[in-house]
């Protein structure tokens, strides 16, 4: 078989069919040959039934002769009990021969031949017997001397021996058939078994072959999920990196705005309200309409001041840098609840936190009171700031509002993302946890400052906890 050939059926997909198909032809061939021999056996079996009733006859008539010749000689009774028993003997052996060549006529007559030779065989010695016991003496002695039984009995024997031979020949045909039988099935197992292992071998490369395609396709698959989860890993860096730069950005921005604010604007402002208070001071007695609205420009610029504050307060909350982290929440929260009319518990502990990280904690805790007073109708508002060991702060805010499913994501959720990218991009971790109809609890911890961590122990941090209610 050429090389190449070999190579088609190792990688074909009919390998399984054709052991199927071998081991399917292999049946068939032990099916066949069963069947051939289990035939060729009984007939074997009928064939050496038909010789031993062929024995049997020539027995039955050399004992008929033998004890006939045995009485008349010593006239002992017992010799007659040989020839007795062999009549019905070779009767039986006729008749038996005769129903099993009924279908072989060229057998069939021979077998007539034969019984009507041993007919006369017994019919002699029948009639001796009779000349014996009527005693005529020279009859009986006549029939026994004459050569009648010799060549009855010669000629019974040859018919017997040549249906013998005839049976004897087809035995041995048979035999040979059974012989080739077997040698066919065993070619056949033979070949049916090379044929299904050429099968299984084909099976088992192309199976190996599917399990290397596996093997391979599988570390391609997991080389490319690391690929990805390194790529993940670093886009994530990279985006983290991008937020903080972005988030410091923003917060520079407001600081410039803030400052300009201040500066520039708090400057218009204070001129005009001088050159207001000047104007109110030479108009004297003036017109009631002119002074009254005077008093109204006046109010009009102090709403304006009052405004510019707020404005500086949201860009670049001036309390947190002047006053600290815990009085700028005091002061946040106190507004909040004068704006929404909710009970506020505060339990602020003073912690020495970075700049950047006081400033994360401040707009975590502006941005959670924002959400809460647009989506969570709540009543009550717990914020806390805390220790946590020994080089961890924790700053939480909890509300007993309607809650939402975390599960969900939406608009609403980005201020809560941005939240947790600003305090991860300080070194800290942020959990949020809430359950629709019971609430939301956002909770951040954060490093401390090293130099606090390291000379002020937990014992002597002062606790200034407050509770507020407005």
């Amino acid at each position: 078989m050429p090389v190449s050939l070999i190579a088609r059926l190792r990688n074909s997909v009919f390998a399984f069919p054709l052991a199927a198909v071998a081991a399917l032809a292999m049946l068939f061939i032990s099916e066949i040959s069963y069947r051939g021999a289990s035939n060729a056996f009984d007939s074997l079996g009928k064939r050496g039934q038909a010789r031993l009733e062929l024995q049997t006859l020539q027995v039955a008539l050399y004992q008929a002769e033998s004890g006939q010749r045995s009485y008349l000689l010593t006239g002992r009774p017992d010799y007659l009990a040989a020839y007795r028993q062999s009549v019905p003997a070779a009767e039986a052996a006729i008749e038996a021969l005769s129903t099993f060549y009924a279908d072989d006529r060229e057998s069939s007559q021979v077998l007539q031949e034969l019984a009507t030779v041993v007919a006369v065989r017994f019919s002699v010695l029948s009639t001796t017997l009779r000349y014996y016991e009527e005693g005529k003496d020279d009859q009986w002695r006549g029939l026994l001397l004459s050569s009648i039984g010799k060549e009855k009995l010669d000629e019974a024997r040859g018919l017997s021996d040549r249906l013998l031979g005839r049976e004897n020949a087809r035995i041995e045909e048979q035999r040979e058939g059974v012989l080739q039988t077997l040698m066919l099935n065993r070619i056949g197992v033979a070949a049916m078994t090379a044929v299904s292992l050429l099968a299984l071998f084909m099976y088992l490369r192309r199976t190996a072959e599917l399990d290397s395609r596996t093997l391979e396709e599988s570390t391609r698959v997991i080389d490319e999920r690391d690929r990805l989860e390194t790529e993940v890993t670093t886009r994530t860096a990279e985006l983290r990196e991008l937020a903080q730069h972005l988030q410091s950005i923003r917060e520079d921005e407001r600081s410039r705005l803030a400052r300009e604010l201040h500066d520039e604007l708090g400057a218009l402002l204070t001129a005009a309200k001088l050159d207001a208070a000047r104007l109110k001071s030479r108009l004297g007695a003036a017109t009631p309409e002119a002074l009254e609205r005077l008093a109204h420009l006046n109010e009009t610029l102090n709403s304006g001041i009052a405004l510019k504050r707020r404005i500086i307060e949201d860009l670049r909350p001036s309390s947190l840098s002047n006053l600290g982290l815990v009085a700028a929440l005091e002061i946040l929260l106190r507004e909040f609840g004068s704006r929404s009319d909710l009970k506020l518990v505060i339990d602020l502990f003073p912690v020495e936190l970075d700049d950047a990280v006081d400033l994360t904690v401040y707009r975590l805790v502006q941005e959670a009171l924002t959400n809460i007073a647009k989506y969570a109708r709540a009543t009550e508002v717990k914020v806390t700031l805390s220790p946590e060991g020994l080089d961890r702060a924790r700053i939480a805010v909890e509300d007993n509002g309607v809650g939402f499913d975390t599960s969900t994501s939406g608009t609403t959720t980005h201020g809560l993302i941005g939240m947790r990218y600003r305090v991860e991009a300080e070194g800290g971790s942020m959990r949020l946890q809430s359950t629709i109809g019971r609430g939301t609890l956002i909770e951040a911890v954060l490093p401390i400052r090293a130099s606090d961590s390291q000379n002020a122990p937990f014992s002597d941090l002062e606790t200034r906890p407050a509770s507020i209610t407005a």
